[in-house]
């Protein structure tokens, strides 16, 4: 580790929020997302501890990502046992061998990727996806989908659909869309196994849950309803050291632009971690950093590789490391500030910040 930024990654924290997620479920089967490398948390890192828990269901977003978590969860011990949905399906001969190679379960949507799987002699299983109002991806024939399976020695795993006002409650779409995917399904084939919850809707539509349920955020410790909390903890710390202290006069601008000027004599210290890093700019002259019970604002643009905090009157020195979001600073508050979603700031998170299991 040669620079000082790290993102702590709370293992226990993920085993409660994925043992909190199974019981929600109703029953249902857990299909841990995982795409985005673990949703900037590190796969590597999630993978192994969710396969210890019993988790036997993973989603990747393509085949990319699936044959390297298969490899993962092989060095894990598990062999083939678990599956890999890829949930944006395949998208040329390239994937449909990597989909054959490490046994993944694409989910389809036309009649091209089914082509594609048994030109490359596929004969794993897949998803159906079906659009029930989202208007994104969905098979518009889903059953001469099926039959192309069939005809190709391809199982159909289950059908599946996205839930796209989840997070609110009251939107009536939800109450549609669970209506139409329960339509759909009864007419294409209402024996097969039914996926269709993210992590907003176990909280808010339990009864929905079906076969098999698909928390992503939630796993990693974000409330999907922060009015409705139901006790999930946040696995990450993300953490940038003090390199430097700095005492700066009054009048004295800071950073680019000189977007902050000093009122009067303070201490600034500079930090090792800035937006190349997956610390937002939109955070200059706005955010926050925590250290031994204090918070510390940032003062003047939050630079490529640095950001700057007021220390004024605190212990602050060099070689501490300060939090920006994580146990004391909520990542959904930082991103509510930015008028953003917690999904930006984790999957930000740049290849040179260390991830370090606690």
């Amino acid at each position: 580790m040669s620079r000082p930024a790290i993102a702590y990654i709370n293992l226990n924290h993920l085993r409660h929020n994925y043992r909190l997620l199974t019981q929600r479920s109703t029953g249902a089967n857990v299909m841990a997302i995982i795409k985005a490398n673990g949703y900037g948390h590190g796969q590597a890192l999630i993978a192994p501890v969710l396969l210890a828990e019993g988790c036997r269901h993973f989603g990747v977003t393509d085949a990319c990502e699936g044959a390297q978590l298969r490899k993962l969860l092989a060095a894990a011990g598990s062999g083939e046992e678990s599956t890999i949905a890829m949930l944006a399906g395949i998208y040329d001969k390239e994937d449909a061998g990597l989909a054959t190679a490490h046994a993944l379960t694409p989910a389809i949507t036309d009649s091209a990727q089914i082509g594609l799987l048994k030109e490359a002699g596929f004969h794993g299983s897949v998803w159906i996806k079906i659009d029930t109002g989202m208007n994104r991806l969905g098979a518009e024939q889903p059953q001469l989908l099926i039959k192309q399976c069939h005809d190709s020695a391809i199982a159909v795993r289950g059908i599946m659909s996205h839930l796209a006002c989840a997070d609110e409650p009251d939107h009536p779409m939800n109450r549609q869309q669970a209506a139409s995917f329960s339509s759909q399904c009864r007419q294409i084939d209402p024996q097969l196994p039914r996926s269709l919850l993210n992590s907003a809707g176990i909280i808010t539509m339990p009864e929905e849950a079906g076969d098999i349920v698909r928390p992503g955020l939630a796993l990693y410790g974000i409330e999907p309803l922060p009015a409705m909390p139901v006790g999930l903890k946040p696995v990450m710390t993300l953490t940038g050291a003090i390199v430097q202290v700095r005492n700066i006069p009054a009048g004295a601008s800071i950073s680019y632009g000189a977007s902050f000027t000093a009122r009067q004599p303070m201490r600034i210290a500079v930090v090792s971690l800035g937006y190349a890093d997956g610390l937002p700019r939109g955070l200059s002259n706005k955010g926050q950093a925590f250290l031994r019970g204090q918070t510390l604002p940032v003062v003047g643009r939050v630079c490529m590789d640095y950001t700057m905090l007021d220390i004024t009157g605190t212990d602050a020195e060099q070689g501490d490391y300060v939090e920006f979001w994580g146990e004391n600073i909520s990542a959904g508050d930082v991103a509510g500030a930015l008028d953003t979603i917690s999904y930006t700031l984790f999957t930000g998170i740049g290849e040179r910040v260390t991830r370090l299991a606690v």
